[in-house]
């Protein structure tokens, strides 16, 4: 049995290779198959999952879904090299990424990064997910398609504009959602049951996903 990950410690270890993955604009056409743009928050439905059957009996269709949503403030934070997650629907308190390779981040400085380097993700079998910004600045959303044999080739990370919001399927890999610099603070809504898939980077693949910050200008602009 994998023992749970330790968000805030994580205790890497060191001099791990940096895995480069691809920045995709968000569009109607891009987002296809991982989500939906979102205009309005409040127009947003989240998808449960239904409960799956233990047998070759199903479970009654209006049965099995209705276990609700829970929302709350999703905040995300540069400190010095250290990109902070917090989550106040379903309580999680998380290190999202690094500037630099951890053993080399400091957090007494305000230096804009350069970089993203994500250690894990994971994915909600439980249902979907909605990250609404709450500011007008755009924001990143690693994301994969579903499927536990997962690689880091198999990541793109999402570009997304200020003024919309990204819906996620259930089972879609992700790792919240990243301020580029300082900190953004979204509206968050998911499936109450906040079931939690793992991968970690590190220590099953021996790298980090890297998300190179210097080609966002060009992409915002267009």
């Amino acid at each position: 049995m994998n023992a749970n990950p330790n968000y805030l410690q994580p205790n890497l270890p060191h001099n791990l290779q940096k895995f480069q993955i691809p920045i995709v604009v968000a569009t109607e056409e891009s987002v296809k198959g991982y989500g939906q743009l979102i205009s309005e928050a409040n127009a947003c439905k989240i998808e449960i999952t239904r409960w799956p059957a233990q047998g070759w009996r199903p479970v009654d269709t209006d049965s099995g879904d209705e276990g609700g949503t829970k929302e709350g403030i999703f905040s995300s934070e540069w400190k010095g090299d250290l990109l902070y997650g917090k989550n106040e629907a379903v309580g999680g308190h998380y290190i999202l990424g690094y500037a630099k390779l951890p053993e080399a981040c400091k957090e007494d400085h305000s230096e804009t990064p350069q970089s993203i380097l994500l250690w894990h993700a994971n994915y909600h079998p439980d249902g979907g997910q909605l990250f609404f910004p709450l500011q007008d600045q755009p924001y990143l959303v690693p994301v994969a398609l579903p499927g536990d044999d997962i690689q880091p080739e198999n990541f793109i990370c999402f570009l997304v504009p200020a003024n919309k919001g990204l819906y996620i399927h259930a089972n879609i890999w992700h790792e919240g959602v990243f301020a580029i610099k300082g900190k953004q603070r979204f509206l968050d809504k998911q499936g109450a049951v906040h079931a939690r898939v793992s991968v970690d980077f590190a220590r099953e693949f021996g790298c980090l996903l890297e998300i190179d910050l210097s080609k966002l200008p060009e992409l915002i602009l267009g």
